[in-house]
């Protein structure tokens, strides 16, 4: 049986998987608040702001995210309605470490031959809140690790979808992302598509994450990796404010 997402799970796990950050936040404002206590009214009025400020940009962070991950309908996947999959056909879904996709594509495309592939390396990605991810959620049956500057298990045009959902930008250096799109255009078959689903670093994510936007990479730094692997650009989409889709197919094929 297919697991069911819960109430509140996306924003839930941001808390549980990131529960560091908002540890030392609440200990910030404690300080901030005693330093307002001990300093007089002199500087109580900008202290307090700064609270104020702080707890703004944590709650409109929660609220962004409760509203993308669980009152959008991101997850009940029709947004990819639209999108031509080769149902009965190869598909790759690729993540880079925690895993919330692979089965939703599954019961989306039950006909369809689904490969899971992982390149998450604990040596590059030492993010604190991807291990406890991936110590609660267990891999999807099967998942294969890869690495993005290896070859992938696959023949030449083997594929005819691959997904990669708020995976790619975790591939840091953009050389090493042109290399493993690369790879990806040897592999996906001349009528295939690859779907990219990303935050961008844009004006409606800033005004979400404040610094935190700067993890997310530009459309312009995405649209040159797709020109310079040797892609075009199908279609682009957003879904909410906050989520781009681009679909890929190879230069040279029909869109």
């Amino acid at each position: 049986m297919e697991p069911i997402r819960k109430p509140w799970q996306g924003v839930t796990n941001i808390i549980r998987f990131n529960w560091h950050f908002y540890v030392l936040s609440a200990l910030l404002l404690v300080v901030i608040v005693g330093s307002a206590l001990f300093f007089g009214k002199a500087y109580t009025g900008a202290l307090l702001l700064l609270c104020a400020l702080m707890v703004s940009v944590i709650g409109i962070s929660l609220l962004v995210s409760w509203y993308i991950y669980d009152l959008s309908g991101l997850y009940g996947m029709q947004w990819l309605t639209d999108i031509p999959v080769n149902t009965r056909g190869s598909i790759a879904n690729i993540h880079a470490g925690f895993d919330e996709t692979s089965h939703l594509l599954h019961t989306k495309y039950p006909n369809a031959k689904l490969t899971v592939l992982d390149f998450y390396d604990p040596t590059l990605h030492t993010e604190v809140s991807i291990k406890r991810a991936r110590k609660a959620y267990p891999p999807y049956p099967g998942t294969i690790a890869i690495s993005t500057t290896r070859a992938l298990p696959f023949a030449d045009n083997e594929l005819d979808t691959i997904f990669l959902i708020f995976a790619a930008h975790e591939i840091r250096d953009n050389a090493e992302r042109i290399t493993f799109f690369k790879e990806l255009r040897r592999v996906l078959s001349p009528g295939g598509r690859i779907v990219i689903t990303e935050h961008l670093r844009n004006p409606p994510n800033f005004i979400a994450y404040n610094i935190g936007f700067l993890h997310f990479l530009p459309r312009h730094t995405w649209l040159a990796t797709f020109s310079h692997a040797g892609f075009t650009v199908v279609s682009e989409n957003t879904f909410t404010p906050f989520i781009t889709t681009f679909t890929l197919s190879k230069h040279g094929t029909t869109p």
